[in-house]
């Protein structure tokens, strides 16, 4: 078992940050996050952490500025003597970019974890990835949380009556096969066409959804095109009702004034990012994975195995 645990969090999702450090009774440790005049990122670490096992919470959405300021916390925190460290990344950002299927295009999400690694990070946390094959993109230990948990026991306090879970497309369909099982749900898939990058065009929905309600199951929504056509061909299809979740509120573009318009009754979302500045429309639920993430550090710190937290 290592020394003291400590949390550092960064700016990019303070608030999840502290509702974690809230849940496993340790303080977020003091740390300076400032800039030059230039923008140029300053960090500096203001408390003892020699043979610490450091936990560093911060998401890697845009900017860019967030990965640049994990990167420099975590060789702030190796060069600080660190017995461990593990950085916290609720949302990894790049995980879209996770193959070559274009020529002349960046395997991104490799880099990232490249950039992650040889920075000084010693294992990765994160939820919901992308891809659940990035997972193998790092050469140090990870762990992949999952959100259907909180998703699941929100839902069956308010989801009565026949309940169809909708996948968005074919790659989110083992994720979504799990969520339909726990909630006692049929399945359904929507079968898209993307024929450029943020836009997508719903073709057919297989599964039988008239009479239901429908609870559209995604990793993150962008610009929630994906889920407004998705919504609209559901209700087409006689849906009774149309609800969605999704753990990433990536949020860009139009896509609030796009949710808002929707067939849609309400979306549920996860903190892994920060929302606080968007003004959000009241069909917009946020509900914290404070405590899966917290119970996660505490079980990594102690040396206990994490896997019960994906029953």
């Amino acid at each position: 078992m290592h020394n003291q645990l400590k949390l550092f969090a960064g700016l990019s999702n303070l608030p999840l940050s502290q509702k974690i450090a809230h849940y496993v009774k340790v303080p977020l440790a003091q740390c300076e996050i400032s800039r030059f005049s230039d923008g140029e990122i300053f960090i500096q670490i203001n408390e003892n952490i020699r043979g610490a096992d450091v936990f560093i919470i911060q998401s890697t959405n845009p900017p860019a500025e967030n990965l640049m300021e994990l990167l420099i916390m975590i060789d702030a925190a190796k060069r600080a003597s660190a017995s461990r460290i593990t950085a916290v990344l609720p949302y990894y950002g790049y995980a879209r970019q996770d193959r070559k299927d274009q020529p002349r295009v960046a395997i991104s999400a490799k880099l990232v974890a490249n950039l992650i690694t040889k920075a000084g990070a010693d294992r990765v946390l994160t939820m919901d990835l992308h891809a659940s094959q990035i997972q193998g993109f790092f050469d140090i230990p990870s762990d992949h949380l999952y959100s259907n948990r909180t998703f699941n026991a929100y839902f069956s306090k308010i989801v009565n009556g026949p309940l169809v879970v909708v996948a968005p497309d074919v790659g989110s369909v083992k994720m979504v096969r799990t969520f339909a099982k726990d909630l006692n749900a049929s399945l359904a898939i929507v079968d898209k066409r993307r024929p450029s990058p943020n836009q997508s065009e719903v073709i057919n929905i297989v599964g039988e959804v008239e009479g239901r309600t429908a609870i559209i199951r995604d990793d993150m929504v962008d610009t929630a095109g994906t889920l407004t056509r998705a919504a609209v061909a559901i209700r087409d299809r006689g849906a009774k009702e149309v609800l969605a979740c999704c753990t990433h509120p990536v949020l860009s573009g139009q896509a609030l004034e796009s949710i808002e318009k929707s067939p849609m009754t309400k979306l549920v979302v996860a903190d892994t990012i920060s929302v606080e500045s968007k003004k959000l429309p009241k069909k917009i639920e946020v509900l914290s994975v404070a405590d899966v993430f917290g119970e996660a550090i505490l079980r990594i710190h102690s040396e206990e195995s994490v896997s019960i937290l994906f029953d």
